[in-house]
């Protein structure tokens, strides 16, 4: 068993985990109680639960793969009817109910529904014959797998862990889901984003987000009518269109009709989907569909992002609108990661020294043991620390995509992959935060 094993990945592990705890010891570091082992102290504890992990990992290594396979559904039902339990049995812990205490003990039943939900994702990729673009029902079925357990972890309101969920969809994409679903996500999040952040401007008597969200998704048409459709005689008559529009409205304008920016784009994007529909009824309609798709849902996701951000907490909405600079709440929704940005600045290109940041000693980042951490590594540490982390990240994840795709089969290969997605995301979504990258 022992020779079968990557001893890369241990060692990168190994380093990463330590490094995180003594992270911590620096993060939460006592002057009167300066023991890096003592066990009433963060970093004690950090200590104790990696070589106790060291101790899991090993049974789990000499329990024989079949195992897994084949209670892999078992083990993902009993993590569902536990998380649903933990509902109505945890404490409220800052809002959340996520945590259940089993003194000394508080266990976080999301965190091994994210390995039970992999497992049971990698037993369906690897039943017989099962390929996700086969059919419709197999699409159902992993995101059945998928999004039962989020919905289940959101009404626990822990938000940020249903999220690394969504890592999962890296997996589904190896698999062979459409690139279009990426590339829609994506979208979604740019028309969000833009919508919102200039929002307050206006454009030719309209917002400005909406102005140039719909200026986006017009030259995005023209795009796809060459990528999808791969017509070169499509493209240029959308693009006739486009001059045509530009012209009669140019020319109007000039002439003193008050014309707003909303008509004028909705109404050149209206005459080229028209167009569009010609073409595929003429031709190939699949060709043209995913472009009629595109523009109708991006229109109609451009005019329901208030509604996506009504639905919001009140404290969501705020981070939100602090992350894209449109508010400014350093005393509040913005205090975090504001100090957090200081820290980090503060610590230059070689950083402050370990145990030498002021900033975090002096406690003005909040939550620095826990989701700030990174910022600690910043001050200490500086550009090269934080530079060296992020290159131990990377290089792990992907000795562990190597790896998977070494595998025999598609369980192995699933699995692997969760590994690696779970590496980019989370990691991700913190390090976003702490620089104000995302909210």
């Amino acid at each position: 068993v022992f020779r079968q094993v990557d001893y890369l990945v241990i060692i990168l592990y190994a380093i990463l985990v330590i490094a995180g705890a003594i992270s911590i010891y620096a993060a939460s570091y006592d002057f009167d109680n300066a023991s890096m082992l003592d066990f009433s102290e963060f970093s004690g504890k950090q200590f104790l639960w990696i070589g106790l992990s060291f101790v899991i990992g090993t049974a789990i290594l000499l329990v024989d793969d079949w195992f897994f396979e084949t209670y892999a559904y078992l083990i993902y039902v009993a993590l569902i009817l536990l998380l649903i339990v933990t509902i109505f049995i945890a404490p409220n812990i800052k809002g959340s109910h996520s945590c259940t205490v089993l003194m000394p003990l508080s266990l976080q039943p999301a965190e091994s529904t994210k390995s039970a939900t992999a497992l049971a994702l990698a037993k369906l990729f690897n039943s017989y014959n099962f390929n996700i673009n086969n059919k419709a029902s197999n699409y159902f079925k992993a995101l059945l797998i998928i999004l039962l357990p989020v919905v289940i972890i959101k009404l626990q309101d822990e938000t940020g862990s249903a999220l690394v969920f969504l890592s999962l969809f890296l997996v589904l994409f190896r698999e062979g889901m459409s690139g279009l679903v990426l590339f829609a996500a994506f979208c979604s999040v740019v028309i969000f984003v833009v919508a919102l952040k200039y929002s307050s401007i206006i454009i030719l008597g309209i917002s400005g987000g909406e102005f140039i969200v719909l200026a986006l998704v017009l030259l995005m048409v023209l795009a796809m009518t060459v990528t999808y459709a791969k017509s070169i005689f499509a493209a240029r008559n959308v693009l006739l269109i486009y001059v045509g529009a530009a012209i009669i409205f140019t020319t109007l304008i000039l002439c003193g009709i008050d014309i707003n920016g909303r008509i004028i784009l909705l109404s050149t994007l209206l005459a080229t989907i028209g167009y569009i529909v010609y073409e595929a009824l003429k031709r190939d309609a699949k060709k043209y569909l995913i472009t009629i798709a595109f523009a109708v849902c991006s229109v109609g996701f451009l005019y329901s992002t208030n509604v996506a951000l009504d639905a919001l907490g009140a404290h969501q909405q705020m981070r939100i609108k602090v992350a894209l600079g449109i508010e400014d709440d350093l005393r509040g929704a913005g205090y975090n990661v504001n100090q957090s940005k200081i820290a980090i600045g503060s610590g230059g290109f070689a950083g402050k020294g370990f145990l030498n940041g002021t900033q975090t000693k002096l406690k003005y980042v909040p939550e620095q043991h826990t989701d700030f951490i990174f910022c600690t590594i910043g001050e200490e540490q500086g550009f090269v620390g934080t530079s060296i982390v992020l290159i131990l990240f990377t290089t792990l994840i992907l000795r562990i995509i190597q790896i998977a795709e070494r595998q025999y089969t598609s369980f192995g290969r699933v699995y692997g992959y969760r590994v690696a997605s779970h590496l980019i995301f989370p990691p991700g979504i913190n390090i976003g935060t702490v620089l104000g990258l995302r909210p």
